[in-house]
């Protein structure tokens, strides 16, 4: 098939995606579910959401309590939402791998997100592996140890974390790599890209930056260079590795504007971007591997505090319920605030974009600017240009 004939095929079946999407989205069960499974951690990160400390805080499930929680994950029926054991450091708990295997005799999916520290050795990987985990996140913010470190707040991480990365692809475990976007280090994502590239991963995950616990005070981009951050992931995303971003939900207008129109976007920090990118990794192989459609908090994601809250995501505390007294699987699917979200009942630009529907903005940016988690996400250009 030729590109012209694929490329028009792509925009077709995104066409038809984006109308189907209010109709089946995820109103009956989510994809992922995250549990905060402890605010303890060993590192000191700059953007940290829930600004986690060295000890555990009071009022964290119970093992019993953790498995009552992974019984509700599997209450909303097969196919199970994946359970992500997050933190803090799911390695600070005594009770992860009875919890992992619970998990895994009840037949619910898991992915583990450790921090990485002394903790976190080939033993640890294997046991996850073996205990049936779909894949390991290891974040990796910079190219380079001053970068990554600094990001981190502590020296040596950087070693760690590609010693890590090494260790589990050697063992057969499935890593997918995690990385931060702000100002700090955007500039770095081509030599990211091309590190993990090399370093064999198949699956990257970026964070566009919230500013929310201590990324209170952290540079975010601007709405241009969070546009630019976009259309570099786009022809990232052409090099057969699967690419996903959180709090980003507008890259998936950047792939529909880009199979329409192929170079729409001509700013100056992308093209420096892109210069860099082609320079290290050469012209792309493969098309685009961003879907066209994908989840927003409370909507295809949900999320249990440590100490079992329910929220819409980890950067929305807005209390929805309890596991430890109501129901997950009620609370997802009746939540007034969640099926606003899932109708995109959104204020201003982005309730009257054309895109709302594949994209819908960030829930999160938009509560920690305003308050509203209904109202706009000011990180996106069409919001900007709009007006918001």
């Amino acid at each position: 098939m030729a590109v012209q004939e694929i490329t028009q095929q792509k925009v077709a079946e995104t066409a038809s995606d984006s109308s189907k999407l209010t109709h089946r989205g995820f109103a009956d069960k989510p994809v992922l579910v995250f549990w905060e499974t402890t605010r303890a951690c060993p590192l000191y990160c700059i953007h940290c959401r829930a600004s986690a400390i060295d000890l555990p805080l009071p009022g964290e499930l119970t093992t019993e309590e953790g498995f009552s929680l992974i019984d509700q994950v599997a209450s909303f029926g097969k196919p199970y939402p994946t359970l992500i054991f997050t933190g803090g450091d799911p390695l600070k708990r005594a009770d992860l791998f009875e919890l992992l295997l619970y998990a895994s005799k009840l037949g619910v999916g898991f992915a583990v997100s450790p921090a990485v520290s002394e903790l976190l050795t080939e033993d640890t990987l294997k046991r996850m592996k073996d205990l049936g985990a779909s894949s390991v996140s290891i974040s990796l913010d910079g190219a380079t140890a001053e970068l990554h470190d600094s990001i981190r707040r502590r020296a040596g991480t950087y070693e760690r974390t590609v010693n890590a990365i090494e260790t589990a692809q050697d063992i057969g475990l499935n890593v997918q790599v995690n990385t931060v976007v702000m100002k700090k280090n955007f500039l770095d994502l081509p030599r990211v890209f091309h590190l993990i590239r090399n370093l064999g991963v198949r699956t990257w995950e970026l964070f566009f930056l919230v500013r929310v616990g201590r990324a209170t005070n952290v540079e975010e981009l601007s709405p241009d260079e969070c546009e630019s951050v976009c259309n570099l992931l786009y022809d990232a995303s052409c090099y057969g590795l699967t690419l996903r971003c959180v709090e980003a939900p507008f890259i998936r207008r950047v792939v529909r504007q880009r199979l329409r129109s192929g170079d729409y976007w001509k700013d100056e920090m992308y093209l420096r971007l892109k210069s860099e990118l082609l320079r290290l990794d050469g012209g792309p192989t493969t098309q685009s591997s961003f879907h066209s459609r994908g989840t927003l908090d409370g909507d295809g994601v949900i999320f249990v505090a440590y100490d079992g809250t329910i929220n819409p995501g980890g950067l929305i505390p807005i209390a929805l319920g309890n596991v430890r007294s109501d129901s997950l699987t009620e609370i997802y699917r009746y939540s007034e605030l969640l099926r606003k979200i899932r109708a995109r009942e959104i204020h201003g630009p982005c309730g009257v974009c054309e895109f709302k529907d594949v994209c819908g903005g960030s829930r999160a940016r938009a509560f920690s600017a305003s308050g509203d988690p209904l109202s706009s996400d000011p990180a996106c250009i069409q919001t900007v240009s709009q007006g918001s």
